[in-house]
């Protein structure tokens, strides 16, 4: 309880805490260009140092100057908490509202080493998806969480606390937007400079929100999305001896390799970084790992032959195991893999989310910071490979598809051949997972429910997964084909996540469900919580795939077809927050992607 005081009393100021500057023992995120002018990093000093009062100034301005330069963002890694961050069980913060701890331990686990992929930088996945901006930024945030009461609401700005203002007990506890920007700057390079200035911030879909469960809410959607592109493509449930490829094994694309088990195919994917290829091997989400691509493609096939459910692990690039399967193609006209796909943070193709094939980890990472132009040119050389190669297996029989990573529209930008005759602007020669496999899903109303048991123990999670199961169970008995369909398909990821281990970070769950089945599902946590069946509250939120979420014109798109792909509302989520039997409460958290 001590060490969580701690963090709850403010800035560290008296003393300064030590500068142990970054630790080598963590990831740590890709060297960011933002080419500053010299008023724009004095713009940027200042902004950094109004979290802090003048007699700091001297000391703290000249090392956040070093920050600015050596990384191109003030992270203020001086205040980097040296308690372990994680999900503690919520009765352990020090708050006047259970409301609050909940963030707490929200904002906690998405601080997690882990849970989170550069944990120093405060990134939680996709390379730069941020909790905060800075370090500083996370005391004062702690502070207001735990002076909180149930008639104020703390509202966040891209990462900056403005403060706790006056409301009803009936108001949201916690208010948040990130990357608000007027569309004429909503460029890459403006969009760079607002992050190093401390003005605007990238959150993800649930890092800036706070309500990221580690990858398995992604093991999840990967499940339901290869199955329903097995059904999609293939015409079939069964993808025993069906082979799936693609790449990442980061933040949200390590789920990758878990998911196609779980659906019963073969999962091969490529990873260049070898750090979170351990990890997930580690943590028994990839079965096997090679560096080897003979051994690659030798795996394959025995697995192919016995229709073995394999999750393997390639180091190298995808772009040399994509060029390997066409040439096996080629050479046997054996076609080796059915389904693919990419997962590499393309989002993001210049500052660490995609590594070109011609370069090896290291020197990728070295171009990076030392001629981002010609690294720029080296990855869309290594995307038009990229792509010559995935047409090839396409036209032999392979089905693809965009998995919302902006693969296909940087592609594109690269003069790659992607182009879909006759098409709108927004359309590609492979279609978006959202527009062709999940959006027959969220037709239906159904979308992502999570929750956490903020109890952190194992045994409630394994109650609440109970509860869920049966709710379904229960519904889906008159229930439509269609609909049952989907309520099986979660009833069936329940009961693996279980005996998989999914959990990473906090005791988390998710599933689709459409409204009955959340509603129905949380009456009866909350019933389970008033029963002293589960043991303390749980917190629900929804994520962005839900019937009103993300529609990108190029990212994520549904390339909705009546021309209205690039009209759009508020993208938003709407957190609910059930504290207890006898005050379940609602916190909003909107999103906006810049």
């Amino acid at each position: 309880m001590s060490n969580l005081k701690e963090i709850c009393s403010g800035l560290p100021l008296d003393p300064l805490p030590l500068n142990r500057g970054r630790d080598p023992n963590v990831p740590h995120a890709p060297i960011r260009t933002p080419n500053l002018t010299a008023e724009e990093e004095r713009l940027a000093l200042r902004n950094a140092l109004r979290y802090f009062p003048p007699s700091h100034h001297a000391t703290l301005a000249s090392e956040f100057a070093q920050e600015l330069r050596q990384y191109g963002h003030i992270y203020m890694y001086r205040f980097c908490p040296t308690l372990h961050l994680r999900a503690y069980p919520i009765d352990q913060y020090p708050c006047r509202t259970r409301q609050a701890a909940s963030i707490m331990l929200m904002i906690m686990n998405n601080l997690d080493p882990a849970v989170a992929q550069f944990p120093q930088e405060l990134v939680t996945y996709g390379g730069n998806g941020q909790v905060f901006s800075n370090w500083a930024q996370y005391w004062l945030v702690m502070h207001y969480l735990s002076e909180m009461t149930e008639e104020q609401t703390l509202v966040m700005y891209s990462g900056h606390p403005m403060g706790l203002f006056p409301s009803l007990p009936s108001s949201p506890r916690a208010i948040i937007t990130n990357g608000m920007v007027i569309p004429n700057y909503s460029s890459r390079d403006q969009y760079e400079k607002m992050f190093a200035l401390g003005v605007s911030m990238y959150g993800q879909m649930t890092a800036g929100s706070y309500c990221y469960i580690g990858p398995q809410g992604i093991v999840h959607g990967t499940m339901l999305t290869v199955l329903n592109a097995g059904r999609r493509y293939l015409g079939s449930d069964d993808l025993s001896g069906r082979v799936f490829v693609t790449s990442g094994l980061g933040g949200m694309s390590g789920a990758q390799a878990k998911a196609a088990v779980i659906a019963g195919c073969i999962g091969v994917i490529a990873e260049v970084d070898e750090a979170p290829l351990r990890k997930r091997h580690e943590q028994g989400w990839l079965m096997e790992v090679t560096s080897s691509m003979e051994h690659c493609i030798k795996r394959i096939r025995e697995a192919k032959s016995s229709k073995t459910p394999l999750s393997l692990g390639y180091h190298g690039n995808i772009v040399d195991l994509w060029e390997k399967l066409l040439q096996e193609f080629e050479r046997t006209g054996d076609l080796l893999v059915d389904l693919g796909s990419d997962q590499t943070s393309l989002h993001n193709p210049y500052n660490g989310g995609y590594y070109p094939v011609q370069l090896s980890f290291r020197q990728a990472n070295q171009l990076m910071s030392t001629d981002h132009n010609r690294f720029k040119t080296v990855v869309q050389e290594s995307l038009r490979r990229h792509i010559k190669a995935i047409n090839k297996l396409s036209d032999a029989g392979m089905f693809f598809w965009d998995y919302g990573n902006a693969f296909l529209l940087e592609a594109q930008r690269a003069g790659a051949e992607v182009e879909k005759a006759g098409g709108g602007a927004t359309e590609f020669r492979y279609p978006s997972y959202v527009q062709h496999i999940m959006g027959d899903i969220f037709s239906l109303g159904f979308g992502p429910f999570r929750w956490v048991c903020t109890s952190g123990d194992a045994q409630d999670l394994a109650v609440t997964d109970d509860i869920a199961a049966t709710v379904l169970g229960d519904i889906s008995a008159n229930a439509t084909d269609r609909i049952r369909q989907q309520y099986n398909d979660n009833i069936r990821w329940i009961r693996e996540a279980g005996k998989h281990k999914m959990v990473v970070g906090s005791q988390a769950r998710i599933l689709y469900s459409d409204q009955r089945g959340r509603v129905s599902i949380a009456l009866a946590i909350n019933q389970a919580i008033a029963d002293g069946r589960v043991s303390a509250p749980v917190v629900i939120s929804r994520d962005h795939h839900d019937v009103s979420g993300t529609d990108s014109p190029f990212r994520e798109t549904s390339n909705v077809y009546d021309g209205s792909a690039f009209c759009a509302g508020l993208y938003n989520s709407l957190r609910n927050c059930n504290a207890t039997k006898d005050f379940p409460r609602q916190f909003i958290m909107a999103t906006c992607l810049f």
